[in-house]
């Protein structure tokens, strides 16, 4: 397929890739017939090589909801994200629809959708961020312009979706694993090891990303590395991860990272990039 410079990441996601698909480039594989990434966050990758067949997936319903949306609805997306305004009190009344189950519940995917969307381009730093009960939780951001609808995106990657064949699942990604064959290559980008307590960062999905959970991991790339399929993965270049994944190619590269609410405590960190190829 002919790629489309106007497909790109329509949220902003903790530990986005964009920054770093040059370094990318050289580590992918040269031939694969389909594509994988079970941890699929903004989608960074996925938007550059636009494979025509991949399999998406991420834990978050409300993420997989907004690319079922964008395949499905694009037109009354955008239609419903223009009701949306950039003002402090409607972002509030906004942000608080999750505090009422039923209220909640009675949404539809595109009011779901929209909501998400909105939320990521006018709260602070632009972060998708929950509690421990579920709820979207990031402060008003006070931009001037934020771009809430861009039309040109939006229909860019719905009219790939449509031209590709991509499948969209929510659930463990042990469980897409389990299903890929063996031409297909994965890209792994879970939740990052943190490299000091104050570093770790778990609020994208409720529950988080433990050390037990990195370890499960591992196992599951062991497993596609004994089927014969290939995968790279990302994390950061903690000890931990680095000896976790030893028995691998590991390449470092440095990335910008915004996480931290403070702003002097952001900035380049070394990351590892593993993979079971040369």
């Amino acid at each position: 397929m002919e790629r489309n410079k106007l497909v790109a990441p329509v949220l902003k996601w903790a530990g986005g890739k964009r920054q770093l698909l040059g370094d990318f480039a050289e580590l992918l594989p040269r031939k694969n017939n389909s594509y994988c990434e079970p941890f699929i966050g903004g989608g960074a990758l996925l938007f550059h090589l636009q494979p025509s067949k991949a399999f998406v997936n991420d834990v978050n319903k409300d993420l997989i909801c907004v690319y079922t949306v964008i395949k499905n609805n694009v037109d009354d997306l955008a239609e419903e994200l223009k009701k949306y305004r950039n003002d402090e009190e409607f972002f509030y009344e906004v942000r608080s629809w999750d505090r009422d189950k039923k209220q909640f519940d009675s949404l539809t995917e595109i009011q779901r959708a929209a909501r998400v969307i909105y939320l990521n381009k006018t709260c602070y730093n632009g972060l998708y961020r929950v509690n421990n009960a579920g709820e979207f939780n990031a402060p008003f951001g006070k931009y001037k312009n934020p771009n809430i609808v861009n039309e040109p995106v939006l229909r860019a990657v719905s009219a790939y979706f449509n031209s590709a064949e991509v499948h969209f699942f929510c659930s463990d990604y042990s469980e897409i694993l389990e299903k890929i064959k063996e031409d297909t290559f994965v890209y792994l980008d879970p939740p990052y090891y943190p490299i000091s307590e104050t570093s770790n960062f778990t609020g994208y999905a409720k529950g988080g990303f433990s050390k037990k959970d990195q370890i499960r991991l591992r196992e599951c790339c062991d497993d596609l590395n004994r089927r014969g399929i290939k995968f790279m993965l990302s994390n950061s270049a903690a000890p931990f991860i680095l000896e976790q994944y030893s028995a691998y190619n590991i390449t470092k590269v440095r990335a910008r990272r915004a996480v931290n609410s403070v702003g002097s405590k952001r900035g380049d960190i070394e990351e590892a990039v593993v993979r079971n190829y040369e």
